[in-house]
């Protein structure tokens, strides 16, 4: 718990941090927020902050905009750590704020971090937020739809950070190095091309990049003239390995694993490997993948193909038996085949629309007729009376009621045209036609 100090600058700080932005001018990206004339800027620029959460990736700008408006605010302005800071400190920090409230004084809380406080922490701010005595801002990478009290965030608003895009990354670099605060007061020689690659390998995230920079020039080769060369090897050995941007916990996980089941209903293999790949190349559990092609065979295959359902339960095996690497190709078999198979989701809205049903119908009785009757008074009272064995008649057919009286004639399955599904759509056709002539 500290005021302002999250953002002084020492001249032994990392270079993220040295060239942290001093107003908004110099800050990189996010022009859907602080453009000109945008929301975010006339409110800090005004001075005009109300309680809101900065939800983005990490290194694009969440902590510098509260350095920014550390700077330009006339409140006295708190920051706090979620990793560090626990109820005891929040209640410490409301009770000072509540008594600058009622001098007039306004207080802003920074928590960096904020999806880190447990439901307690965060309803202590609650009641603050509430009555004006704090403005909160909070920053995370979580989506604050998951993370953040539902009554703390309905009285927040949300901007959403998005990753910084190549061409502002090398902006950002190229100050770096002409920039005082930087490496300006050195001459460093490092050709455009290099800049755009570190950009690049940076996944849209500005600490990284700057930090990638900074290796390079602190292991550059520095000639007679005393200028700093960044070598193409110099380059090589700091990237070798691209790290992969994915959170097995976080936003990044559903994301991609929403992108690989998107891929195989839309019939396509080849963005379907790429998103398998971007998961178990992460190092995401492929029991995990597997479960959600098993689901994926049924919600949006089905019938149309009951052999979908029999390939990823294979490569569930598969993968059991024998682990990462060697199982990608399993996974890849699965995901391939599913993509390629045809497409019913007939199963999956049966059931969506059975559910409905049968919670606005939860006390409805099941039918006499279907009804088990293994007791004397439960035969006496007609429990399974006329009940019609399908074996015992020629078609394996009869007209009996299965569905209670409420929900009598009502259809949930609607098979389609698609693969295997035509015959048993055609089946299913001949069975009403059946019934409709025996009733």
């Amino acid at each position: 718990m500290e005021q302002k100090t999250l953002f002084d600058n020492e001249e032994n700080q990392p270079l993220a941090s040295r060239l942290r932005p001093q107003n908004l001018d110099e800050f990189a990206g996010q022009t859907h927020l602080i453009g000109e004339g945008k929301i975010l800027r006339r409110l800090i620029e005004e001075d005009k902050i109300s309680s809101m959460i900065f939800w983005g990736p990490p290194g694009v700008g969440k902590t510098t905009l509260a350095s920014i408006i550390a700077n330009k605010t006339n409140s006295a302005f708190i920051n706090f750590s979620a990793v560090t800071s626990g109820i005891k400190e929040i209640k410490t920090v409301m009770a000072q704020a509540e008594q600058a409230r009622k001098m007039g004084e306004k207080t802003i809380v920074f928590v960096d971090e904020i999806h880190r406080f447990n439901k307690a922490q965060q309803d202590a701010f609650l009641p603050f937020v509430e009555k004006g005595s704090i403005i909160l801002i909070g920053a995370t990478t979580e989506n604050p739809s998951f993370e953040v009290n539902g009554a703390l965030l309905s009285r927040c608003k949300v901007f959403v950070l998005q990753a910084l895009k190549t061409e502002d990354l090398v902006k950002l670099l190229k100050r770096a190095i002409s920039d005082k605060r930087g490496f300006g007061n050195q001459t460093v020689n490092i050709s455009d091309e290099n800049v755009e690659i570190i950009a690049k390998f940076a996944n849209g995230d500005a600490r990284n990049a700057l930090s990638t920079l900074e290796m390079l020039v602190l292991n550059g080769n520095i000639d007679e003239n005393g200028t700093i060369n960044v070598t193409d090897e110099t380059l090589e050995q700091c990237i070798s390995k691209k790290s992969l941007l994915y959170d097995k916990n976080g936003e990044e996980h559903y994301n991609i694993i929403s992108a690989l089941h998107k891929s195989m209903r839309n019939s396509d293999p080849d963005a379907a490997v790429y998103w398998l790949a971007r998961m178990l190349e992460a190092g995401e559990d492929p029991l995990y993948v597997a479960r959600r092609i098993t689901r994926f065979a049924s919600e949006d295959i089905g019938l149309a193909d009951p052999h979908a359902l029999e390939i990823a339960v294979a490569a569930y095996q598969a993968c059991h038996y024998i682990g990462m690497p060697e199982c990608s190709v399993h996974l890849t078999e699965a995901v391939v085949y599913m993509s390629l198979a045809p497409k019913s989701n007939a199963l999956y809205m049966a059931y969506e629309t059975a559910k409905k049903d049968a919670l606005r119908e939860l006390a409805e009785p099941v039918p006499l007729v279907i009804r088990n009757a293994p007791t004397k008074l439960m035969k006496e009272l007609n429990y399974g009376k006329g009940y019609q064995y399908a074996h015992d008649s020629k078609d394996k057919l009869t007209n009996m009621q299965c569905l209670p009286d409420s929900l009598l004639g009502k259809e949930y399955y609607h098979p389609t045209n698609q693969g295997l599904e035509a015959k048993y759509k055609t089946r299913l056709e001949q069975i009403k036609d059946w019934k409709k002539s025996h009733s």
